[in-house]
């Protein structure tokens, strides 16, 4: 094993998803008819290994369950002014002994948590 290439990011519309996470800083990668009416839709962010795929065919993977996925930052608070000047609200950041996190929640309540210094 090497590494993990994508990571299943459970939601409720998927159009809506794509929307805010591409408003996020992601961008598309792939976008397919996938299996009963859904669609594959991956993105990754710019220069990112890993990418997700916005799904809503796992019964048990529930909209708003996935929480604590960290997103690194090179300047968090121009990360923050960034997401707030396209309308995404971003928490308080709050400072620990290994670094500085504010979260982000999507449309369906998925929390990303961006580090930074």
């Amino acid at each position: 094993m090497r590494s993990i290439e994508v990571i299943s990011i459970p939601v409720t519309d998927q159009q809506a998803a794509k929307e805010f996470y591409l408003k996020f800083g992601f961008n598309l990668m792939i976008e397919a008819p996938f299996q009963g009416g859904a669609n594959w839709i991956q993105l990754g962010l710019p220069g990112g290994g890993t990418s997700i795929t916005l799904v809503n065919w796992f019964p048990d993977l529930k909209p708003g369950s996935i929480q604590g996925f960290v997103i690194k930052c090179d300047d968090l608070d121009g990360t923050i002014n960034e997401l707030a000047a396209k309308g995404i609200k971003v928490g308080n950041a709050d400072k620990t002994p290994w670094g500085r996190f504010a979260t982000v929640k999507d449309p369906d309540g998925n929390a990303w948590s961006l580090h930074g210094e």
